[in-house]
């Protein structure tokens, strides 16, 4: 069988990235490794060659993004258990377009879309689609969004588009993800047309702020025949973890007939955790009319994966489905009540990423799902903890989730951030990544992968404060920041 030598070889060379990955340097080797002529591609190579290739390129110029030590762009590593599932998707190479391509990855989508709608304590008639993060979510979200602002405006975006349509606000804070900026883009909204409201020192949208723009968006407005705004939301600051506080803000906004969405790419996953503050934190958001999130975040799944969820189907679906003739609908073939997945994502032929996110559902349970967020979260903690023991280290955020931000200063008041980041990553112990916060560099470490131990928090933290040192001994001349495009 022309599979076994070539999964074989994949096997063994996956074994051993993955028993090395704990004690692996975490940044690459190389940032520019030798993989031949990039212009031409010459005779063929036996597959073996390919796949040894491959394993060598990884072991050279891979970052060991699924490590227990890498704490950059709230990037989790990927359970045992999913990495196995997602070895069978490959396999099985199933198209989640359709019922009628595979009842087995409609079912697997239909079951977990209602288990993660029960772990987010969210409407149980919502509508889900498995898309590939949470940029593309908030695109789909907000694509249903602008389906029904404008459908109560009387005007048909899908079929007339935006030319001519009345004029949409959309809301969003001033610590907003570059995502929504990314959905601006692609739903022709603008991003010079996004209207952003004042927040508070750790991001959090200000109540009164939100109050006092949607009232001049109202003054502005021309009736019924100008569409409500669209408001955007934050569960989990990118920098500080920081939420939204959801209920007076969804309240107001539903006050003037808003949309709302919430991007919660990583702070979604709060709702699951067994725990007062978390859930206090996180509460309210259940009133809103979308949610974004990621599941290559905070569950620990494979890249790419994420979660589109919308209050109303008919606006969900009215904004992605396509119809065709030949596309054999699960209601043209009797099978009523049978999900049709394209119906609720942009693309219409996609990987069964679902199956990842069923298996770790399924092994962790409503428990497990809790006990990782929680360890992520004192894991937080106890990283801000180890570096408070420097005075040059001042941690700038309330730790709430499983964000640190934190600017370090030389004894004359210079600020040396982005020269120890550059000290930790060439060091190769942890990686943490860089962000401006109050028009300044910051350092920012995400901590969200299940492996991550309170040793591992040990040795990175001892990284970090030997970066310290170094760098506000000498000042801020250190190798260059390296941060992935």
């Amino acid at each position: 069988m022309p599979y076994d030598s070539l999964l074989a070889r994949a096997h063994e060379h996956a074994r051993a990235f993955l028993r090395g990955l704990p004690g692996r340097r975490v940044t690459a080797r190389s940032s520019d490794p030798d993989t031949g002529d990039p212009a031409r591609l010459y005779d063929p190579v036996d597959p073996l060659q390919v796949i040894d290739g491959l394993a060598a390129l990884a072991d050279e110029a891979a970052v060991a993004t699924a490590g227990p030590r890498y704490f950059g762009f709230v990037t989790g590593g990927s359970w045992p258990i999913a990495v196995a599932a997602d070895w069978l998707v490959s396999s099985w190479d199933q198209n989640g377009a359709l019922h009628v391509m595979s009842p087995a990855v409609a079912l697997l989508e239909e079951v977990t879309a209602r288990w993660v709608l029960d772990l987010f304590g969210l409407p149980p008639h919502a509508s889900v689609g498995f898309v590939t993060g949470a940029t593309m979510a908030n695109v789909t979200c907000m694509a249903a969004a602008r389906h029904e602002v404008l459908r109560r405006a009387g005007w048909d975006v899908e079929s007339d588009g935006l030319q001519g349509a009345p004029r949409l606000h959309v809301v969003v804070g001033a610590g907003a993800h570059a995502s929504i900026d990314t959905a601006a883009r692609v739903l022709g909204f603008g991003t010079s047309n996004l209207v952003r409201v004042a927040a508070d020192a750790q991001g959090r949208m200000l109540p009164d702020a939100l109050e006092a723009t949607l009232g001049r968006i109202a003054s502005a407005r021309h009736g019924a025949a100008d569409p409500p705004p669209i408001v955007c939301l934050q569960a989990g600051h990118v920098n500080t973890g920081a939420f939204d506080p959801f209920a007076p803000l969804i309240e107001q906004a539903h006050r003037h007939g808003a949309w709302v969405h919430v991007d919660g790419a990583f702070g979604l996953w709060a709702r699951a955790a067994e725990d007062e503050g978390l859930r206090k934190a996180a509460d309210g958001l259940e009133g809103a009319d979308s949610w974004g999130v990621d599941a290559h975040k905070w569950l620990n799944v494979p890249y790419d994966s994420g979660i589109a969820i919308v209050r109303t189907p008919e606006a969900h679906g009215a904004s992605m489905a396509q119809h065709a003739s030949y596309l054999l609908r699960a209601a043209r073939s009797n099978h009523v009540g049978r999900r049709d997945g394209m119906d609720w994502t942009p693309e219409a032929s996609r990987r069964a990423r679902v199956v990842p996110i069923y298996a770790v559902l399924k092994s962790l349970g409503r428990r497990g799902v809790s006990d990782m967020v929680l360890a992520s979260c004192a894991r937080a903690r106890e990283m801000a903890s180890l570096l408070r023991a420097s005075a040059a280290v001042e941690i700038l955020n309330d730790v709430v989730l499983n964000q640190v931000l934190l600017r370090v200063r030389s004894r004359a008041g210079e600020n040396v951030t982005d020269a120890v980041i550059a000290r930790v990553q060439q060091e190769g112990v942890c990686w943490v990544g860089s962000t401006v916060w109050n028009a300044e560099p910051a350092m920012r470490i995400s901590i969200s992968n299940w492996s991550t131990s309170a040793e591992d928090i040990q040795a990175s933290a001892a990284s970090i404060l030997r970066a310290v040192e170094s760098a506000c001994a000498v000042g801020s001349t250190a190798p260059q920041v390296t941060t992935p495009d």
